[in-house]
This record gives C-alpha cells, sequence and structure tokens, in this order.
C-alpha cells in the first residue's frame, strides 16, 4: 500500500533531486507560473506565444526565455508552426509534481 509522497516515503536519490529542483525552480518564478496558468486556461489548452506577452506585461523575448524554461522543466511542450511557436501543458506534469510534493 502507498501511503505517502515519494519525498517520505524513501530518500531522493541524487539524480532524482537534480531532476526535481529544476522543475520546482522553473515554477519558483511568479511570471513563470502566470504563464502555465494562461496556457492551461487558453481556448484549447495550448497559446501561442503571440497570446501571452500582453497578459504579462513582458517583452517577447522575456515571455520566450520563461517558456523555454519551462519547457526544459518538462511542464510545457513547444510547436513550432511558421514564425510563431505554440504551447501546451505537458498531461500529467503539474499532476506528477503535485504527487511528489503531496503526504
Amino acid at each position: 500500500m502507498t501511503c505517502c509522497a515519494p519525498l517520505v516515503r524513501e530518500p531522493l536519490s541524487a539524480e532524482d533531486a537534480v531532476v526535481l529542483a529544476r522543475t520546482l525552480k522553473a515554477v519558483a518564478d511568479p511570471a513563470r507560473l502566470r504563464l502555465l496558468s494562461l496556457v492551461a486556461s487558453h481556448d484549447g489548452g495550448e497559446a501561442c506565444v503571440c497570446d501571452l506577452t500582453e497578459p504579462l506585461g513582458l517583452s517577447q523575448p522575456t515571455v520566450s526565455h520563461h517558456l523555454k524554461v519551462l519547457v526544459e522543466a518538462g511542464l510545457l511542450t513547444r510547436d513550432k508552426r511558421g514564425v510563431w511557436a505554440y504551447y501546451a501543458l505537458v498531461p500529467g506534469a503539474l499532476d506528477s509534481l503535485a504527487g511528489v510534493l503531496t503526504t
């Protein structure tokens, strides 16, 4: 019977700690948290970078940087269409993160 989150069930390996730290660092930024929310709540569950700059009040290069960090952390996917990139949540990524932290 699984009763506890992985963090309290057994010690994290060094490799798992690096992966988890990268993910937590990615979501520890207010702009990135807002980006996750904006993408997840956007029509169709995906958003173009062009849809995200105005709500954040940040420049396109800054938004693109934050999105790149979220993609590298495994939280978003990126689909290039012409000159624009579209982002969507990785299915189950937030549930997986929550599962690691929930006791």
